[in-house]
């Protein structure tokens, strides 16, 4: 049985995903804009938001959007172990590196063609700190909470960000041993890693409590046939599952969840 609160779309395609999710944003921008106020999108990086920033970017170029009011919440950073129990975020030039993403894949891009007035600032894209990952929830209160925050679905296990089944509801940002099955589709994500054993153990991640309790509104986007169990478990979802993290989307407000057909059938 379907969840009724959760607003299900299922699209002919990844790019068509991509387009609703690009005007969603838009849509949101323009309020905020019209309200005098910063619009808040939570984002992760990788293949999920691909299409999305590509048809928010045509839109952007071709209607010469301004951008200068988003600020966009990341949700994790990978991290290493300076010393026990004491860590810091990856280089920035590492080629996982979620900050690189966000720079190269998100603003740079969406940034490209536009003045300098109408940008997406430097200090407006963020992702936790390894070092401080509790800082990270003070800064998503002194913004007044997330307007929409992206999400994605793990293809084995449905972890959100990086937060691997069994993760309790109450999470917040701090620093999380990555599950082995995270650690494998990382491989995807990233294909130049050769092997699981260059995979990092540990990443400075958003929590469940974040997600569902910070966000005024969220989506969840599952692309291709390797999200066909996600669709399955998620859209069955009444509640949070810590067994499937992604569930959580069953408990955030004004939710949707939007499909490919690759992945809803």
């Amino acid at each position: 049985m379907q969840n009724p609160n959760i607003d299900k779309r299922v699209l002919e395609s990844d790019e068509e995903v991509g387009r609703f999710v690009a005007q969603l944003i838009i849509n949101g921008l323009f309020k905020a804009q019209a309200e005098k106020r910063n619009f808040v999108l939570g984002c992760p990086s990788g293949r999920t938001p691909r299409s999305t920033l590509k048809a928010l970017g045509a839109q952007v170029r071709e209607r010469s959007l301004d951008l200068s009011n988003l600020i966009v919440v990341m949700m994790d950073e990978y991290v290493t172990e300076v010393e026990p129990d004491c860590f810091e975020n990856v280089k920035i030039d590492a080629h996982f590196s979620c900050r690189k993403w966000a720079e190269l894949e998100l603003r740079e891009a969406l940034n490209s063609g536009l003045p300098i007035h109408k940008q997406i600032h430097p200090e407006n894209v963020r992702c936790p700190d390894g070092a401080a990952p509790y800082k990270f929830e003070s800064w998503i209160d002194q913004l007044g909470g997330i307007d929409l925050f992206i999400l994605a679905s793990g293809a084995s296990d449905g972890h959100v960000a990086f937060n691997g089944p069994g993760e309790p509801r109450s999470s917040l940002t701090r620093i999380v041993r990555l599950a082995e099955k995270t650690r494998i589709d990382n491989l995807q994500t990233f294909p130049n890693f050769k092997d699981i054993s260059e995979v990092p153990r540990f990443g400075a991640s958003v929590g469940i409590s974040t997600i569902a309790d910070k966000s005024k509104s969220s989506i969840i986007i599952l692309l291709g046939a390797a999200k066909r169990k996600a669709f399955e478990v998620i859209s069955q979802a009444k509640s949070y599952d810590p067994n499937w993290p992604a569930t959580i989307i069953s408990e955030c407000p004004n939710a949707i969840l939007v499909a490919d057909q690759a992945a809803a059938n």
